[in-house]
């Protein structure tokens, strides 16, 4: 059986500057309790009988898009964690045959596959974008269990943000300002370092369809809580180092860049 995916046809802001589709693949190595991808982390959950809902099979997906690459400008690969696909790289292929650049979604927890990706030039990203969610300190917070006890997340996201750091891909990073002070001026501080020359987007909680149903009564945040976070990220800001600050659901609604300070 091929594998199962989640298709959003058309996207004006999850591919900066593009028009584009975006492939969501199934399952993640972490449990992110705010997550809203429920489906995607835990895609046995939304199982019934036939295909879970939502989700079409891989080659149908690609056929869509296939019609439809005259008006798209680029595919973004998301998840869950697109890293854990076992045919990554072979999409990454197919979709730039199509003559469509793809930007990569990660956890950045997986250096290795990032590598093989970015050094094979039939799979080489156009774009990437990887989440920096807390602390590396308190990534074992996220995990979801005993396998998961050798990962070392903080050297694993090292790696990850040299790699993007060399390899003259365009990327970003991306924070999501958790209500209560969850993901504070600690987290910041620890995590500045591996933001280097590249813009560092923090984007609102929401609350709906969390992977913790306890999260989908929590507050939304806004501009209260994503501006010190900009704020407390421009303080050791190197110049011709972005820091973004957006308010909104959606990327690019209101940005705030800090080059020199």
């Amino acid at each position: 059986m091929p594998p199962l995916v989640s298709l959003r046809k058309t996207s004006l802001v999850d591919y900066p500057g593009k028009v584009s589709a975006v492939i969501f693949l199934p399952g993640c190595n972490l449990r992110c309790p705010w997550c809203q991808n429920r489906e995607l982390v835990l895609p046995g959950d939304s199982a019934a009988a036939g295909r879970p809902g939502g989700f079409i099979p891989l080659d149908e997906a690609l056929a869509l898009i296939q019609k439809r690459k005259n008006v798209l400008g680029g595919v973004v690969v998301s998840g869950g964690e697109p890293c854990l696909f076992p045919g990554l790289a072979g999409l990454a292929a197919e979709l730039k045959n199509l003559g469509l650049p793809y930007k990569l979604d990660t956890n950045g927890l997986f250096p290795p596959v990032l590598r093989k990706l970015l050094e094979n030039p039939a799979t080489r990203p156009g774009y990437i974008a990887m989440d920096l969610k807390l602390a590396p300190g308190r990534y074992g917070e996220l995990l979801p269990g005993p396998q998961n006890s050798a990962v070392d997340p903080a050297a694993a996201l090292a790696e990850s943000a040299a790699l993007l750091r060399g390899s003259g891909v365009e990327h970003e990073f991306r924070s999501l300002a958790l209500p209560g002070g969850r993901f504070g001026p600690g987290d910041i501080t620890a995590l500045a370092p591996l933001a280097g020359g590249a813009p560092w987007h923090f984007r609102p909680f929401v609350p709906g369809n969390c992977l913790d149903p306890a999260w989908n009564s929590l507050p939304a945040t806004g501009e209260k809580e994503t501006a010190p976070l900009a704020e407390t990220a421009r303080r050791p800001c190197k110049p011709g180092r972005g820091i973004a600050q957006n308010y909104g659901a959606e990327y690019n609604i209101k940005s705030i860049f800090c080059t020199s300070r």
